[in-house]
Parts: C-alpha cells; sequence; structure tokens
C-alpha cells in the first residue's frame, strides 16, 4: 500500500477496484476451476494491486469470489466491507451484464450518469470490470459474455449514512471510483456526491437549491423555504464545490445556510470550510464591525473574541447585526466563485440552536 508523500497517509482502493478484482477472481475461476489468490488488477497510472481473497465458492455455473475493502486511512464508510461479484455466463454476444446484488443500489432518480433501473455501479468501475472480464477472457479462451452481480456486506445499512437515498439510490451503496484509488482526506466521494445531487435537482427541475454545512442549517433552510429533499445538499465544508459545480451547471437560485464560524471563513474567501484548512479570522471580524461603525471598545472586543459566536454575542448585545454582515460577505465570495453565472445568491447564518442571525 503506497503512502501520500505530503501526509504519510496509507492509499486506499475503492469499492470499484474491489469490485474488479472480486470479478477477475471469479471469473477466472470459472473458466480455469482455479481461483487466483491473491488477483491483480491494473489500473491508472501504472497501478497494479493485489487483492487477498476472503471467500470464494465454485459452482457448476457460477463463480464467487470476495475480497476486503481496505481505504488506506481514509474515513471511508466502507472500509473494511466484503465487496464480492458472483459471475455467471451471458448469452452470446451479450457482453458484460450487470446486476445488483444485496447490499448495492439501484438507480430511481434521473439526473444521474446511469439510467433509471440500473444498478448503483457507476461507469468507470463498469469500464474496468469490462476490461478485466476482456482479459480474462482473451488468456483463458472465454468469450467475454458473463452476467457480473456485485454485492456488499451490509450495504443497505451503511447506505444510510451516504447521499444515497437523497439520490434516489435504494437499496444500498454505489460501485465508486476513476482512478481505483481512495486518497486519503480528500473527501472526493463527498465532492461527487454534491456533484450527483445538483444534477439530480436539476433533472427533477428544481429552481431554488439549499447548500448546507450541516443538518441543523438544512432543517432551517427546508423550513424556511419549504425546500423538497432533493433540493437539499449536504455541503459539509465544501463550498467551493457547491459554487464551481452550479457555475458550470446553473440552477437559479442557491441559498447556503450555515453556522457563523464556518460562513464567516466562506466570507473573507475561504472554500474549504474545514477547521483543519481554514480559521476563522477574527481581525477580519473586527474590520467588518469597524467598517459597520462600531465602537472601539467593540471593535477589540471582536478582534479578542474566542470564538465566532462570541463575538456574535458581543455584537447582539450593542445592537450590531454582525450576522448580517457575514452573510453579505458571503454572498460575495459566493457570487465572486459563480462569476457571472445566472444564480441567485441568499445567505442564511444561524448559531447552534439553529436561531437565524443573518441574512444576506
Amino acid at each position: 500500500m503506497s503512502r501520500d508523500g505530503a501526509s504519510g497517509l496509507r492509499h486506499g482502493w475503492t469499492t470499484g477496484a474491489c469490485a474488479t478484482a472480486a470479478t477477475t477472481a471469479a471469473y477466472t475461476a470459472l473458466l480455469t476451476g482455479e481461483f487466483p489468490d491473491p488477483v491483480s488488477i491494473d489500473l491508472p497510472n501504472d497501478r497494479h494491486p493485489a487483492f487477498a481473497l476472503a471467500r470464494e465458492q465454485l459452482e457448476p455455473d457460477a463463480a464467487w469470489a470476495a475480497v476486503v475493502k481496505d481505504a488506506g486511512d481514509d474515513p471511508d464508510v466502507t472500509h473494511g466491507a466484503l465487496v464480492s461479484a458472483r459471475v455467471t455466463r451471458g448469452e452470446p454476444g451479450s457482453g458484460v451484464l450487470f446486476r445488483a446484488g444485496d447490499g448495492v443500489g439501484t438507480v430511481t432518480k434521473p439526473g444521474l450518469p446511469l439510467a433509471v433501473g440500473e444498478p448503483a455501479i457507476n461507469p468507470m468501475p463498469r469500464q474496468f470490470i469490462r476490461e478485466h472480464v476482456a482479459a480474462v477472457a482473451a488468456a483463458h479462451g472465454g468469450t467475454g459474455d458473463v452476467v457480473v452481480e456485485v454485492s456488499i456486506e451490509n450495504g443497505a445499512e451503511l447506505a444510510r449514512k451516504t447521499w444515497n437515498p437523497r439520490l434516489g439510490i435504494l437499496g444500498g451503496l454505489s460501485v465508486l471510483g476513476t482512478t481505483g484509488v481512495v486518497v486519503p482526506y480528500s473527501c472526493s466521494s463527498w465532492i461527487d456526491s454534491i456533484r450527483r445531487g445538483i444534477d439530480v435537482a436539476r433533472a427533477a427541475g428544481r429552481e431554488h437549491v439549499a447548500g448546507c454545512t450541516g443538518s441543523t442549517s438544512e432543517r432551517v433552510a427546508q423550513e424556511l423555504y419549504g425546500l423538497p429533499e432533493d433540493a437539499l445538499l449536504d455541503m459539509g465544508d465544501f463550498a467551493g464545490a457547491v459554487l464551481k459545480y452550479l457555475r458550470r451547471h446553473p440552477v437559479p437560485r442557491l441559498t447556503v445556510a450555515g453556522g457563523i464560524g464556518k460562513l464567516a471563513k466562506l466570507a473573507e474567501g475561504h472554500l474549504d470550510l474545514h477547521s483543519a484548512r481554514s480559521q476563522v479570522s477574527f481581525t477580519a471580524l473586527a474590520q467588518l464591525v469597524a467598517e459597520a461603525g462600531a465602537d472601539a471598545a467593540l471593535v477589540e472586543g471582536v478582534r479578542s473574541a474566542n470564538t465566532a459566536l462570541d463575538a456574535l454575542r458581543q455584537c447582539q448585545a450593542a445592537g450590531l447585526p454582525l450576522g448580517d454582515l457575514v452573510a453579505a460577505g458571503a454572498r460575495r465570495t459566493a457570487e465572486g466563485v459563480l462569476r457571472g453565472a445566472p444564480v441567485e445568491v441568499d445567505v442564511v447564518v444561524i448559531d447552534r440552536a439553529g436561531v437565524i442571525v443573518g441574512r444576506g
């Protein structure tokens, strides 16, 4: 397992890579009677990982193999999950057909890169699997006409922790991955889910979506505007991902909703709002209140505040609307990233109790 040169963290393998490995082992056994263990696959960027088989079973007309997903040092919900593939012979000329086994979802809404009714095995994993089926067929005299049923143990339960239900992927997880490699803390799956969420909202004809930093701000935005579930984007810390994708794929109206701490960062120009990657600048907040006409004592109080909520409370006591100032700054940042795209932006700032403390 390789490590990231900058962080020293271990890379891992996507569910798509694991499904490819399981398929390769199962189809090889179907043609030869023997499971390769470990089974090696070929991925982009000259990567050739080998996977130990966790389970295997050979039947007269089918072969089944499974591997345990290792996400490296990334906090992936599927780390340690058993990913399996059952391969059976298909009709002559059918090529590779995909089926959703236990724990793999089925697409039920338009807007995703898969048709409604298809198993949630994304396009790149499908390509990997097809390429490896073709290679095994060429090596062992097969036709390459197979049915591949991918399963993920406990996938239906794990899927509740993901965007899948909101995206209309029901019954389990998606089989994901564009390179086969999980980069620790890249949060690529979260950002991909944001993009798919926008795609689904657009396909459903939504004209107003809300990018929310957490469950409380999501509830506030939903109650404030009466938005349906598929118009709510679990933005988390990735404001930039929402704004950049909407720049290319606009929706007429965007509400950005979140706590004052995270939106103060957005107001200052940060697009990644995670505490490890950006900090609230109390100097910038003090500048805001100074420009709004605050007296010197309040300006200094905000500059030396412990938290953004502390600064907010000081300003509330003085009758100065810091929440509105932060909202206006966050809206300016958002509009700057959108670069004139036809998206009208408003911002809702809340405190920890979910009370609205600023609009802009």
